[in-house]
């Protein structure tokens, strides 16, 4: 089985580091919406039938036991495949068919490299793009955990009870998010579009946008259909109802940030200003590790307004 060598231990440090080098390779977990658990992978909990998830050694992974294999989303970080895999053989012998990445941060892809060439790594064509260029999967070891199989908007995988649907609908956390929905079980993993409640993580060094946040999740609640149960990117599993809540609440907060900008308020007035409805005392605001300025995300959102 394919391992990543040593050096991407190194580079994964460098990463974690508060260098220019490290902004290169987007941003790493920290605090921010739900428990961000890097430690060593947890252990698999039950979701639904077929369906698990495995907390802890960076985001959350999905695992799906299929009728042709085991179908993964997300990959937490380096060193970490071993330990998936010690998970999902408490479940089952089937093989690992696919890997799923929802987006290129290190936390979700790091153990691709892990898994041997048979199995298929899926994402998004920005995702791709964006792994192609990271300095972490330029080795030989690491380029095996590169992307296989790209798409754009919409793509499905498998049949029948097994079928999984991809979908992106723009830049949100990055410009390569998917939204992973096992159709029959009713099942969505969201990656970091939503990580869980709270503020999001506008990571716009890798094409994410506050601007089309909102857009992003009011788009997927008008496609997806059936859906009840989500597996965030960092949080215990939510309810539909909470990503669209979450959808709501990106799109209250442009509204707020664009008046407020017009009216002349820089983005800490927009930010103390902002009448945060009763059902959202979860979501926190302020700086986050991908912004830093007191006004977190509203800065980001000036910023992106600004630069129309």
């Amino acid at each position: 089985m394919k391992r990543l060598l040593a050096t991407i231990g190194i580079i994964l440090a460098a990463m974690m580091s508060a260098t220019a080098a490290a902004a290169e390779q987007g941003p790493r977990p920290g605090p921010g919406p739900g428990s961000f658990n890097m430690g060593s992978a947890g252990t698999l909990q039950k979701v639904v039938d077929n369906i698990y998830v495995i907390p802890g050694g960076g985001g959350n992974t999905t695992v799906f036991v299929t009728s042709k294999g085991v179908v993964l989303v997300d990959s937490k970080t380096p060193n970490q495949g071993q330990a998936i895999l010690d998970q999902v053989r408490t479940v089952t012998d089937k093989p690992v068919i696919y890997l799923i990445n929802t987006h290129s941060h290190f936390d979700h892809t790091g153990s691709n490299a892990f898994f041997p060439a048979a199995v298929e790594i899926v994402a998004h064509e920005n995702l791709a793009r964006q792994l192609a260029a990271n300095p972490a999967f330029q080795t030989a070891e690491a380029k095996r955990g590169l992307v296989d199989t790209t798409y754009t908007g919409h793509l499905t995988l498998l049949s029948g009870d097994d079928t999984i649907d991809l979908y992106n609908f723009g830049p949100a956390h990055t410009s390569g998010d998917s939204l992973v929905v096992f159709r029959k079980a009713g099942v969505m993993a969201s990656g970091d579009v939503f990580a869980g409640k709270g503020q999001p993580l506008i990571d716009t060094r890798n094409g994410g946008s506050g601007l089309n946040y909102g857009e992003f999740v009011a788009k997927a609640v008008k496609t997806i259909k059936g859906v009840s149960i989500v597996i965030p990117g960092h949080s215990p599993v939510l309810t539909w109802q909470d990503f669209v809540d979450f959808g709501e609440f990106n799109r209250l907060m442009l509204e707020h940030a664009r008046a407020s900008l017009q009216a002349g308020k820089t983005s800490e007035e927009a930010m103390k200003s902002f009448p945060m409805p009763a059902k959202f005392t979860d979501y926190k605001l302020g700086p986050t590790f991908v912004q830093p300025h007191p006004a977190g995300n509203f800065e980001t959102l000036y910023q992106e307004l600004k630069a129309q």
